[in-house]
Formats: C-alpha cells, structure tokens, sequence
C-alpha cells in the first residue's frame, strides 16, 4: 500500500473505490437490559478501515461497531444507558451537547469517577433539547476518541422535520493510517500534535466506512445531521455545491433554513451541522460515474468527495409531508445588563506565546514541558487549577471573552449550556446562533453570553483533543 498523505485524493479514492458501500443510518441499539437499560459496552474490536486488502486495526470501539450505536429519543424523554467497560483501562463518556445533570455529564475527574475495567455505570439523565448530539469517551480522551470511542445521540422533535427514511446521519473522522492501512497507534501522544494544531489524520471515513454511497429520490426532502468526531481536523464543506441550506448548529435549529451561497462552512471538531437537500435537476452533478453528486471536504488544494449521493427518479407522484417550521427549543437569553464578564486568554503551543504558566501550584521551567507534556494554558494555568475559572449563582448572565494569543485554531466547547456568538474580533453578528462550541483562529478575540442556569462543576476546554490534554482545560462552577 503506497504511504497515505493528509488527503490523498488518489490514494483515497484508490481503496475506498473498490468497494464502494450503500449506507444510510448507523446501527440502531438492538440490546437493551431486563431493566430498560440499552447496553452499551466499550469493546476491544478488529475492524479494517482501509478495505479489505488491508490489515485490521485494533480499534476501541462501542458495541463493536464503528462509529457506535446511534441513540435515539424523543425531546423530552429519558435516556438510560447501562455502560460495560470492557477495556483494560478505566474510561467514562460524556454525551456532547445536552444540558444535562452535572452527575451524568460524564467527565473523568471532576463530575464522576471513570468507569474501571470490569464495571459498569448507569447514565439516567432527560433530554431538554431536541437536536443532533453525540456522545464519546470522556478520560484519555485524546486516545480513546481516536480509536473510536464514539456515536450519535439523536433527540427527535416532537414532530420531526422529516421521517426516518429521510434523516441521515453522517459521523464523519479522520484517521492515521500507517503503510499497512492500520492505525498508527506508536503516533498517539506525539507531543509534536500536542504543540501544534493536534492529531491530524490521513483516512476520512463517513458512519465508518470510505466514501460511501447514500441512495436519494428525486423532488424528496432530507435532513443531513453531519458530526465532526475527529481529534481535531476543522472540516471545510460548501452546502451550496450541492443545493442544501444550512438549518441549525451544534443541535439547535435557526428560526429559517439558510443560503450560503458559496460560503465554506468551518466545522471544527466535536461540531454539528444540520443541512436541508431537496436533491433536483440543479443540484444534481454527475461525479466519474460513481454518484450524482458528493459531499466534499474542500480545505486542500483538491477537494475529496468524501460521501456520494445516488439520486433517482420519485416513482410515485406523491412525495412525503415536510414540516416547514424549524423546532425553536426553549433557552433563556442572556440579560445583558446585569452580566458578568470573564475574560480567557489562551497561550503557549508551538510558534505561540508561553508566559509563565503554571501547573499544579508550580511555575514551570524549560525542561517540565515536555516532561508533564503542559505546553497551552488558560489565563496561565496548564490543565485544571485548584479554583474555578469564574463561579456564577444560578440564572446569572455571563459574557466571556476568549483571546487567542496562540498560533494554532481551537474549538473551545462548553460543558452543560449553550451560548450565543456575540462578537468576533469586536465586530457584532448578523446571527446570534446558539452554540455548544465555537472555533477561534490565531490572534482573535471571540466574545460569548449565555445564562448559567445549570447547577455544578462545568468544564470548558479546547476540542482539539490534544490541546486539552496537554493543558487547554478549565472549569467553572454554578451554584
């Protein structure tokens, strides 16, 4: 197998072109427990991921499948999961996006204690939002996300937009290949990831698989639920290439669909975005034979189809209902005039500007970057300090004010609450779009404002998976 490059088109389309696959939905939850529980088991699991000339990877993975069981429930409802840590290290998950109960957000160290080898945690906890969210393994994250730790969590409106048949969810990842097309796991650690823009990887899958094919009908509807579970690779995509509208980030859906035309979407890690596709005789492109059009990541000088849509024609007359008004799910705004401002400064990394950081109590010297393998930090403390980064009563308004003095992009997410992109770089938005994370780019300033009506401790980090690792985490408190 020639060596895979980030994105190599040839490489790519080489192996993923031999078998190209017919796929529409993750796997749905079959197992669930005498109790109710739907049984989730973190797994030891072979699997190939470059074809089937090629080696297996020895992934983590849920239930065996890559990526895990799709869930799904109704706005409203209550999730119960009964998790099974078969690994031989201890792991928890979080479930990315829902305000949920502090005590089942999942987060190693400071809302639970990891699950150990050989036991199991019950995750109880309603869904207040209906949206596109996902869940994945909360401790080592940056290995265990990256061997593929990771699923969708669906929350359906009371009357969804569309029927089954017509949503789709896309899990998109990247992976590092070496040369026999098995995961490069002598790579995970690298402190040269952790100092500059993260695990960067080679191989683009979609719900698992190398550029497969979803069958379409034309004049139909559907809902495209994309979910970026890479480490750390910002995902560019065109909507409009392919005739879709933009509806929602991140869950929450906008008040109307949106035209980009031509706008290129940057969807960093952990981010959702929910399109809406009528696929007709203007959006469709024939592509080599091999779809009618495709979805395509378009950051490199060559953009790669990355999931091909087949479209064909409607044979009966009649095409399914579409609700044409956009859930709006109930959240308190900020009150501006009574808010707390937070600032938060982001230093250090590779080509950045490092300060003196502490870590752990201690002011760190040359040589104890690469021994603790600290090298960012937030307002000058690596990884969690001792107190908060701010504490709020509940229902207080907080505006915080991200500085990036870094030299890299991040993708700063928000535990338990969804906020509103006020400013950036001091100029307002025309769109106040409820978020759970936001990007921000080297010398930018990113001003946020949510309502901190969630009782307990909340962390907020980089989801650059190895820039919170190596010191891009914090955390507030609501009491």
């Amino acid at each position: 197998m020639a060596k895979l490059h980030p994105f190599n088109r040839r490489d790519f389309l080489k192996v993923a072109g031999a078998g190209l696959s017919v796929f529409t939905l993750p796997a749905l939850v079959a197992a669930k427990t005498a109790d109710g529980f739907i049984d989730l088991r973190a797994t030891k699991t072979p699997q190939r991921l470059a074809g089937e000339n090629y080696a297996a990877s020895n992934l983590w993975l849920y239930n065996d499948q890559s990526p895990g069981p799709e869930l799904r429930v109704k706005q409203g409802g209550i999730v119960r999961v009964r998790f099974t840590n078969e690994l031989d290290e201890p792991t928890s998950i979080h479930w990315h996006g829902i305000r949920i109960v502090n005590s089942m957000d999942g987060v190693s160290g400071l809302t639970q204690e990891p699950v150990k080898p050989g036991e199991a945690f019950d995750y109880v906890f309603e869904v207040h939002d209906a949206g596109t969210f996902w869940y994945h393994a909360h401790n080592k994250s940056w290995e265990q996300v990256a061997r593929g730790l990771y699923g969708s969590l669906i929350v359906e409106e009371p009357q969804p937009l569309v029927d089954r048949e017509h949503d789709i969810t896309l899990v998109i990842d990247d992976w590092r290949l070496g040369d026999d097309g098995t995961i490069d796991l002598a790579s995970l650690g690298n402190l040269g990831d952790w100092s500059h823009a993260g695990r960067l990887g080679n191989w683009l899958t979609v719900n698992g698989k190398s550029q497969p094919t979803f069958k379409l009908v034309k004049g139909e509807t559907y809902r495209l639920r994309l979910i970026n579970a890479a480490n750390a690779r910002i995902l560019q995509i065109d909507p409009s290439a392919f005739g879709a509208k933009v509806i929602g980030y991140d869950g929450f859906l906008f008040a109307e669909p949106r035209e980009t035309q031509g706008e290129v979407l940057a969807v960093t890690s952990a981010q959702r975005v929910d399109l809406l596709l009528t696929p007709d005789d203007a959006s469709v492109k024939m592509l080599n034979d091999v779809g009618d059009f495709a979805l395509q990541e378009i950051s490199s000088r060559e953009a790669l189809s990355i999931a091909l849509f087949e479209v064909k024609e409607r044979k009966s007359t009649a095409a399914p209902s579409l609700k044409l008004t956009l859930h709006q799910n109930e959240i308190a705004e900020p009150d501006m005039g009574s808010a707390k401002a937070v600032s938060l400064n982001m230093a250090g990394g590779a080509m950045g500007r490092m300060g003196q950081m502490m870590y752990r109590g201690k002011k760190m010297k040359r040589g104890d970057f690469e021994r603790t393998g600290q090298m960012w930090s937030f307002n000058g403390i690596a990884n969690l300090g001792e107190e908060p980064l701010f504490r709020a009563n509940k229902g207080e308004t907080i505006v915080l004010t991200t500085d990036n003095q870094t030299g890299w992009p991040h993708g700063i997410h928000l535990h338990g609450h969804h906020f509103q992109v006020l400013e950036l770089n001091g100029k307002p938005l025309k769109h106040r779009d409820w978020r759970d994370t936001f990007t921000i780019d080297r010398d930018e300033t990113v001003k946020i404002a949510f309502v901190a009506d969630n009782p307990g401790k909340w962390l907020l980090h980089c989801h650059m998976l190895e820039h919170a690792a190596a010191g891009m985490n914090t955390w507030f408190e609501v009491s």
